[in-house]
């Protein structure tokens, strides 16, 4: 790979990051306003860790297999959106549970929810599969631009999640001490990532999948 085809990739990846944010940014918003972004971090980490098994099932030819399946994508699609507004509409109506002056919540379930949010999208596997070919030079090892291409889509995902979270976080400087109008934003930008989500299309190429 020439660092011309690189920089292109560069380029094409933060012209991707460009459009309005989707389902794991609105859900990296809503927890960052919720919880600070510090904690939030939890829900970014869920979400690239998503993408590391998409990016390695493209690697691995799983797109193929899994796309002649639609039922599968399907029921992961409905069980991600499902998940998201449920917890998007608890946290709606949910009081505000303060200790120190900090909102009770673990790491693991913030990492759950951006690994679920992130794995439900049934598209990333088939859009890594198409984005990577485009920029691998078949002359050279492939699995070392494989990493490289990789490591890179989950570095810029990462710094804007947490530009997005910083973003959040400034937010609720001046909402601070409504902790219940607080809880119904985050709660409704969870709710409005679900929808997001289940506004993707499930799409097969295999023609009897339906």
């Amino acid at each position: 790979m020439t660092i011309e085809t690189y920089f292109a990739y560069l380029a094409t990846v933060a012209i991707f990051f460009a459009m309005p944010p989707g389902p794991s940014q609105a859900l990296m918003i809503a927890n960052s306003m919720r919880h600070g972004v510090r904690r939030s971090t939890s829900t970014m980490f869920g979400d690239l860790t998503a993408n590391s098994l998409q990016m390695t099932a493209s690697a691995f030819g799983l797109a193929v297999i899994i796309s002649t399946s639609y039922w599968i994508l399907l029921v992961v699609k409905w069980a991600g959106v499902l998940y998201l507004f449920w917890i998007g509409w608890r946290t709606f109506l949910s009081r505000p549970e303060i200790i120190n002056g900090e909102t009770v919540v673990s790491a693991r379930k913030l990492w759950r929810q951006g690994f679920v949010t992130s794995a439900s999208n049934p598209k990333a596997i088939f859009f890594f599969a198409a984005l990577f070919p485009q920029f691998i030079d078949v002359s050279q090892a492939i699995w070392s631009q494989l990493i490289i291409l990789g490591a890179t889509y989950l570095i810029v995902d990462g710094i804007l999640l947490l530009l997005w979270g910083l973003l959040a976080e400034r937010m609720t400087v001046k909402l601070k001490g409504m902790g219940m109008w607080l809880n119904r934003i985050s709660g409704s930008l969870m709710m409005t990532a679900a929808v997001l989500l289940a506004t993707k299309d499930v799409e097969v190429s295999h023609t009897g999948a339906r």
